[in-house]
């Protein structure tokens, strides 16, 4: 299979010699694509050629703090480089059809039920210290809407258990303090007391979370323990870590959450990216009403 960089470059070279367009714009197209590419790999361990039209949308929403014009230029070299692929027969399908500009609205980032979160947090095996970490790991970010490189990056030093919270580094090097619930607290107390010692292995690491080699978790090895934690809990959807964040917002809002507050936890600097999430539970809400009153067609 070939790789980001050797597909980005083919992109590139067939606009050149084809279009002839200016170093610069081949440069936004390259900067696009290589954006699109770590985030792909960072999210869902996959390269440019496998992915899906969902995770496309839920990289797209991690873009909404754009400008509509900085954000249809992305979504421009997006549609223009898979149209490629499928032209060119290196994919069947086109995963950015369905893609609307900033102006005309985008489609919501999907997420799991409180049940299907809870039956998740259920799934790891509390007999073993792979699974202490894992249930703290996925306690942990279901309580505090992590990114997944916050999570995976976060410092011994950083978390206080006694206060129960931690200081997060997010975006832009900005610090901001998230609080977290006594099951999340209660889960991390386990995996600090019995699971991460064993994990090391008399090594030592600066890193919370560590795997059975000493070493730090990875986001794609994080990624790869979520999946196979939503199979053994019976979730036929797609889950990611970037899929437990939106549920951690969108279970805040629709229980009566302020939309300052998950901004702050959320670490969005732009209000307007967390609104997203109050359309999530406008749906819920409309789900509730047609299950619930006497005079829904669906009752």
């Amino acid at each position: 299979m070939k790789s980001n960089a050797d597909l980005i470059d083919e992109f590139c070279t067939t606009l050149w010699l084809e279009e002839g367009l200016a170093k610069a714009t081949l440069q936004a197209y390259r900067s696009d694509l290589q954006q699109l590419g770590n985030w792909l790999d960072e999210q869902f361990a996959e390269n440019l050629l496998q992915t899906s039209s969902e995770h496309i949308r839920n990289h797209v929403h991690d873009l909404l703090e754009l400008k509509p014009s900085s954000l249809n230029r992305k979504l421009s070299s997006y549609k223009r480089f898979y149209l490629w692929l499928n032209t060119t027969k290196q994919r069947e399908d086109n995963p950015c059809t369905q893609l609307q500009s900033a102006k005309r609205g985008l489609r919501i980032p999907k997420t799991l039920s409180e049940k299907q979160v809870l039956d998740l947090l259920a799934a790891p095996d509390l007999s073993n210290a792979a699974g202490q970490r894992d249930k703290a790991m996925l306690e942990f970010m279901y309580a505090s809407g992590l990114r997944v490189s916050e999570l995976v990056n976060m410092p011994l030093r950083a978390i206080d258990l006694n206060v129960g919270a931690v200081k997060v580094l997010g975006k832009g090097k900005k610090e901001r303090l998230v609080p977290m619930g006594e099951p999340a607290r209660l889960a991390i107390q386990l995996y600090l007391q019995q699971a991460r010692g064993e994990l090391l292995k008399g090594k030592t690491s600066d890193f919370l979370f560590v795997t059975h080699f000493g070493t730090p978790m990875t986001r794609q090895g994080f990624w790869k323990n979520i999946k196979r934690l939503a199979l053994i809990a019976g979730i036929n959807t797609t889950v990611s870590p970037h899929v437990l964040r939106h549920a951690f917002a969108t279970h805040l809002i629709n229980h009566g959450a302020d939309l300052r507050v998950v901004q702050l936890l959320l670490g969005h600097a732009d209000i307007g990216t967390t609104q997203i999430y109050t359309h999530v539970a406008k749906e819920h809400l409309h789900t509730l009403l047609n299950q619930s009153h006497p005079r829904s067609k669906s009752r």
